[in-house]
């Protein structure tokens, strides 16, 4: 049932106070994850000042959106997307970031999440969807192939080069 998750889209304004303790707690409950990314210097002891720097990296760029879910209030997950990918020959939309509180993994906030930005994309008038998963993720990747992903190439990430699955979905009507 998607209807008790919202997103709100994260607005221009600076990132203090309880949102960003919010967003701090959510970044560090996934330590896991950010050791594979190497994203921060120490993925125990993430700061709200570098999660408000990593989220002001992502504002900064073209077409980006950062998707705030809640459910009864409390925030589950965030999704950071691309309107558009910076290399103009890619025509689709991605998913730059999908992360679900780790205390609620297993729980299907995360395939909610997933559901609600795709039904985004739609109503934008998008046909698909990309994203990209570290290639020392498999988890990521049992995720995204369950939901309908198919793996379309191999390459390095534009931001620190590391090896990645580029995978894709047709965003057929629900």
């Amino acid at each position: 049932m998607r209807s008790h998750v919202i997103l709100d889209p994260l607005v221009t304004a600076p990132l203090n106070g309880p949102l960003l303790a919010e967003l701090t707690a959510l970044y560090a409950s996934n330590s896991a994850f950010h050791r594979l990314t190497g994203d921060f210097p120490d993925p125990e002891d993430i700061r709200p000042e570098q999660v408000a720097a990593a989220l002001a990296e992502e504002r900064e760029l073209p077409g980006a959106e950062i998707l705030l879910a809640r459910s009864s209030g409390r925030l589950t997950g965030i999704a950071v997307t691309l309107a558009q990918h910076p290399d103009p020959a890619d025509p689709d939309p991605w998913i730059g970031l999908l992360m679900v509180d780790a205390r609620l993994h297993g729980q299907g906030h995360g395939r909610r999440l997933a559901a609600l930005v795709e039904d985004r994309f739609r109503a934008a008038g998008r046909t698909a969807a990309r994203l990209a998963v570290l290639a020392n993720n498999p988890r990521a990747m049992a995720f995204w192939t369950a939901l309908g992903y198919e793996v379309l190439d191999h390459r390095e990430d534009r931001g620190m080069g590391r090896p990645c699955t580029v995978l894709r979905k047709a965003l057929t009507t629900p």
